[in-house]
């Protein structure tokens, strides 16, 4: 069993450790408290946190804009975040609600769809996620090798609201063709829709703006009804229109059994461009364009691996956040913490300077000040052993048992305290003047009482002067 002097020392040991860490706290408190109110602070002036729903406008619900959107929610729902696909007639409609429609912030649409007079203050290019093909399917044996033998046709340019029709009417418009000349009628159907009025008969040349891995575009060639036009000036109309990419359909890479296309094919093709608005939360975009990455980067029949996402071919400024992405790839809290902690790490870094310039030299003070305070106690016993010493000249009895009472408190009150390793030389010394001073009164105690004036006047002798 333990003996009432270990319980002693251990109670001394825990009182030690408390005032210990008591002085700590005191040197070390303010400091950190300084600091986490301006922390505090400084979270007032940090952009609020990402909310836990997205909306993205898209397309035909069996368009690929759609289907990539749908995609990227499932990338997404991964990471707590909700997006919700909006069907939509193309990109016109998608322009609109990116400019008027407080709730959609998102969207891909084609190039080439920009709205007359959109400024760039207003949009934002996250990037360019791949290519979509102008494909032109006409009936056969009607001759036409061209875009400019339409002209007099019947032809299926897309729905209202649709990026096709825009792009079709501006290539047509280019090459002379018009809707009312010389009996050119435009019919604005667009999909299957278009398709079955071309297999029908009823249209004789229909524009689609579809991925080259659509099945529609599959169904179209393996129709013999129905021949897909090559574009013969393909690298012109690349110049014409920034947007467009002139690109060539190698035989058989569609379907190499069924050599699909029969023939090599030379096309333009605008990119799918991933467009936001001012208003969108940054935390989102190295979000979104991770699931664009993992979705696009592996390539396809018309790209490259890695070519896309990009910022090529985009036709607004390029969002900050997406640049440094497409550059750097994910910043360091992204690639190691989740979406909401690294999002918050993002949001506050900025403000993390100041309050490390304002940490930096409060911590660098704190020793010093730890020092005093140490130093502090040291010295005030040091201020009562002068006041003892100052008092031994005193020649009464109560002066000094006063002075003696003192040397033992100061003494009972050292054996109590534990002093850092680094200031026992103080401590010592202090010990060794409270010796010096004990050994003094002792020797004050053994003198005789000081002799008094008369006493003193009568002990003289004085001598004549000759």
């Amino acid at each position: 069993m333990p003996s009432p002097s270990d319980d002693r020392r251990q109670l001394k040991l825990l009182d030690e450790l408390r005032k210990r860490r008591r002085d700590l706290a005191k040197t070390f408190g303010p400091a950190v408290l300084l600091t986490l109110v301006g922390f505090a602070i400084a979270l007032f002036f940090v952009e609020p946190a990402p909310p836990r729903e997205l909306v993205i406008a898209t397309g035909h619900r069996d368009g690929n804009y759609y289907a990539v959107a749908e995609e990227y929610a499932r990338r997404l729902k991964q990471h707590g975040v909700t997006l919700q696909v909006r069907e939509t007639a193309g990109s016109v409609e998608n322009y609109d609600l990116l400019l008027h429609d407080e709730g959609v912030h998102l969207a891909i649409v084609q190039g080439g769809t920009v709205p007359e007079g959109t400024g760039p203050e207003r949009l934002e290019s996250l990037a360019t996620l791949y290519l979509e093909p102008v494909w032109v399917f006409c009936r056969r044996g009607l001759s036409i090798g061209r875009l400019s033998d339409l002209q007099n046709k019947r032809i299926a340019v897309g729905t209202d609201g649709s990026g096709t029709q825009r792009l079709a009417a501006a290539l047509l418009e280019a090459t002379g063709v018009r809707n009312g000349r010389e009996g050119t009628v435009f019919v604005k159907q667009s999909g299957r829709a278009a398709a079955a009025l071309l297999k029908s008969g009823e249209v004789d040349a229909g524009l689609f703006v579809l991925s080259a891995t659509s099945p529609l575009i599959r169904e179209l060639l393996l129709d013999e009804q129905l021949e897909l036009l090559s574009i013969d000036r393909s690298r012109a109309y690349s110049r014409r229109f920034p947007f467009l990419k002139s690109i060539v359909l190698e035989q058989g890479v569609i379907d190499l059994a069924l050599d699909l296309p029969r023939r090599r094919v030379n096309l333009i093709a605008p990119v799918a461009n991933l467009v936001a608005d001012s208003e969108l939360h940054d935390a989102f975009i190295p979000l979104l364009l991770e699931a664009a990455t993992d979705v696009h980067r592996p390539g396809g029949l018309l790209s490259d691996t890695g070519a896309y996402p990009s910022l090529e071919g985009i036709e607004f400024p390029p969002n900050p956040a997406a640049s440094y992405y497409l550059e750097h790839g994910p910043s360091f809290f992204q690639r190691h913490l989740s979406f909401w902690v690294a999002s918050l790490f993002d949001r506050t870094k900025i403000m993390l300077v100041p309050l490390l310039m304002l940490l930096i030299p409060l911590v660098r003070l704190a020793p010093p000040v730890y020092r005093w305070r140490i130093r502090s106690g040291i010295y005030r016993w040091y201020a009562i052993l002068r006041g003892i010493d100052q008092s031994l000249r005193g020649d009464s009895p109560e002066e000094l048992a006063d002075c003696e009472r003192k040397l033992t408190e100061v003494e009972r009150e050292l054996e109590e305290v534990t002093v850092p390793l680094s200031y026992m030389e103080e401590f010592y010394n202090l010990h060794l003047h409270i010796d010096l001073v004990k050994r003094r009164l002792a020797r004050r105690r053994q003198q005789p009482p000081a002799a008094t004036d008369d006493q003193t006047a009568d002990s003289l002798t004085i001598t004549p002067q000759e």
